[in-house]
């Protein structure tokens, strides 16, 4: 009789808020839908994909289009089908069995289930009680432990918040294993370290589309690293792993730069008035809520009934993350942000 292996035997899907919720703030996507221009070219766009063809297996021209959208060099540059599929890879071909893989804890969960299926032995490093990264207490977590290869986020999902790039350089070039560094809400920050990845040797950063760029439908995520890196990262990729419709779409919403410009304005803008207004929320009912600063576009909120609040939210049909004492927040409209801040308030009392 078959029987699954040790290593996937009780895996449990992933699992996100399913259901049907007027007003969805718990997986981080924009709240914007993409222009009708835009909209126009990509659907005259789709009428011109060959597709009894195969793709192009290097997706060149996206790629040629995201070193543009951000100043690099397309040679540095692989495209991914979602960062997921880019940190799935990166498990696999850079760990061999056995070696060690760092996390940090709170941080993307996905980072220890992919090293963890890459069967490398991975060990979390725990953030302070403010959830901020002890840089030299991580550096020599890496070093003392001999790991092989570092994954976190910055800005930090779920936290919010972010490492500066000094501390991150520090971090780099002080350790010996392949730093991954995901960059996916740097949009929102201004700490990338893309404009110097080819700078280290062991710097590998990823981002994505599905963020600022409100393209999280298509799946599309890249990696940016030295050409040694990034040669690897080609020759251990499926062949034709971003499909010829993302590329054609991808490759149009990465040349908007004055649309994404404004997006990303009317984000940060929707953030910051739903930080405000939790922040006043803190102060009139300090023993149930903790809110921490925020780089990215939600926020995050240490609860001290967080289940109920959630629930709460939920009868009212608004899903937000939950994650144990804490609530994650997606910035929405404003109309969704103000129905929002009602029943959340009305769950406080």
């Amino acid at each position: 009789m078959y029987q699954l292996n040790e290593k996937i035997r009780d895996l449990k899907p992933y699992d996100p808020i399913s259901g049907d919720y007027a007003i969805r703030l718990d997986a981080n996507e924009s709240f914007l839908p993409l222009p009708d221009s835009v909209l126009a070219e990509m659907a005259e766009a789709v009428q011109q994909i060959p597709y009894n063809r195969y793709p192009d297996p290097l997706a060149s021209a996206l790629c040629q289009s995201f070193a543009e959208a951000y100043c690099l060099s397309p040679e540095l540059v692989t495209a991914g089908n979602g960062s997921d599929e880019l940190i799935s890879m990166i498990c696999t071909a850079f760990l061999m069995r056995g070696e060690r893989a760092m996390t940090v804890e709170p941080d993307f969960s996905m980072y220890r289930f992919y090293a963890a299926l890459s069967e490398a032995e991975v060990i979390c490093f725990h953030k302070d009680d403010g959830l901020k990264i002890n840089t030299d207490a991580l550096i020599r977590a890496v070093c003392e432990q001999k790991v092989r290869l570092l994954l976190f986020s910055n800005p930090c999902n779920p936290t919010s918040l972010g490492l500066k790039k000094e501390d991150v350089r520090k971090l780099v070039r002080s350790v010996p294993a392949l730093v991954v560094l995901d960059e996916a809400y740097m949009d929102f920050w201004d700490q990338s370290l893309l404009q110097e990845v080819e700078d280290y040797d062991n710097l590998l950063i990823l981002r994505t589309c599905s963020k600022a760029l409100g393209m999280a439908g298509i799946r599309l995520g890249f990696a940016v690293a030295n050409p040694t890196i990034t040669n690897a990262l080609r020759a251990v990729k499926s062949p034709y792993n971003v499909n010829a419709l993302t590329q054609a779409l991808g490759v149009l919403a990465l040349r908007k730069r004055a649309w994404e410009q404004a997006a990303r304005e009317e984000i940060l803008a929707s953030k910051q008035a739903l930080y405000q207004r939790l922040k006043e929320l803190e102060l009139r009912y300090p023993s149930e809520m903790r809110l921490f600063e925020s780089c990215t576009n939600f926020v995050f909120v240490k609860m001290k009934r967080s289940r109920a609040v959630f629930e709460a939210l939920l009868q009212k049909g608004i899903a937000v993350r939950f994650m144990g004492d804490y609530l994650r927040i997606t910035a929405g409209s404003p109309a969704e942000n103000a129905a929002f801040l009602t029943a959340f308030e009305e769950a406080l009392v």
